[in-house]
């Protein structure tokens, strides 16, 4: 049997490839605001004075580094519901899931730009009379920011990557639409190249979006 790729466009298989890829962009979005939120806390947690602070967000670390995304899912979607009767929605568990996972890698990067700024920018802005979080808010952060983004792109690339693992717990994303319509033809290799494309498109677009904001901003830094 030949290749065939005219079968992308048979019998709305392409609409269906489509309607998943905007269900893993819409749920990656979700779980992006979730793992830059809870990363940038648990990054600045991990450089608390306060010992039990800095502990608790150390364990949160080792958990989601040292276990596969793969398991993380399972125990949300099916381990809570059996073991524990907490019923979360695949959708629900998927943007969790992916975002808590995304956010232990978010705040290694979050505190490695913090603490490459300069101590004493801290310390010019305190005898300036700021606050230890006015100083961080007004002085280090927006430094920090511009340090952050090449590694935050590869870490939204990895996390789109990784919301093909939705298909296992019943998310109808793109990965799964794909699957659907493999098990109807069999063409294998056209639908996943089709996928892989898709794949390819979301994640130039958010290496070139992120590119152009990072010479925005250092254009901006030298400005001021």
């Amino acid at each position: 049997m030949g290749l065939d790729f005219s079968v992308i466009f048979e019998d709305n298989n392409l609409i269906a490839l489509l309607q998943g890829l905007w269900v893993t962009v819409s749920m990656t979005f979700m779980a992006l605001v979730l793992s830059a939120g809870l990363g940038l806390l648990i990054g600045l947690g991990r450089m608390s004075n306060k010992k039990w602070l800095s502990m608790l967000c150390s364990w949160y670390l080792a958990w989601f580094r040292g276990t596969p995304l793969l398991v993380q899912l399972m125990i949300l979607y099916y381990g809570l519901a059996i073991g524990m009767q907490i019923d979360l929605s695949a959708a629900t568990a998927g943007v969790l899931g992916l975002g808590m996972y995304s956010a232990a890698y978010v705040s290694e990067i979050v505190r490695g730009a913090i603490q490459s700024i300069d101590r004493g920018q801290m310390e010019a802005g305190r005898s300036l009379g700021m606050s230890h979080w006015q100083t961080m808010q007004k002085v280090i952060l927006p430094q920090a920011v511009r340090r952050m983004l090449p590694p935050l792109c590869n870490e939204f690339i990895a996390l789109t990557k990784n919301s093909s693992l939705l298909s296992v717990i019943t998310v109808s994303e793109v990965m799964r639409a794909g699957n659907l319509i493999v098990s109807n033809n069999f063409r294998y290799f056209e639908i996943y190249i089709a996928i892989a494309i898709l794949y390819f498109v979301v994640n130039y677009s958010i290496s070139v979006g992120i590119g152009r904001l990072e010479k925005k901003l250092n254009v901006e830094g030298a400005r001021a």
